[in-house]
């Protein structure tokens, strides 16, 4: 496990799943994807990966600000993802 640096206000950990992609990347998109909030309707924060990912593992992803942590898998393709929108988990905006 290698940290990468923080990525406005995220805290990023690359996880190494130790294999390489077994199966073909999804052409419909080439360029990765975006994952969206659960609840778009809520406050949110967008941060950008590190994209393309290495080959198949995980991003450890911590906001800074609420100290949500989340994990990203990823399989080293172009359909990989490459931003992440997470609802804010700070006592202020779940009340």
């Amino acid at each position: 496990m290698s940290d990468e640096p923080d990525i406005k206000g995220f805290k990023v950990v690359w996880v190494d799943g130790g294999r390489w992609p077994q199966v073909e990347p999804n052409p419909a998109f080439p360029k990765g994807v975006d994952i969206p909030a659960v609840f778009p309707d809520a406050p949110t924060c967008r941060t950008a990966l590190p994209y393309p990912a290495r080959r198949c593992g995980q991003f450890v992803v911590e906001c800074l600000r609420c100290h949500l942590v989340v994990l990203v898998t990823t399989a080293g393709r172009p359909d990989d993802p490459r931003s992440l929108t997470l609802n804010c988990a700070s006592k202020e905006t779940m009340q």
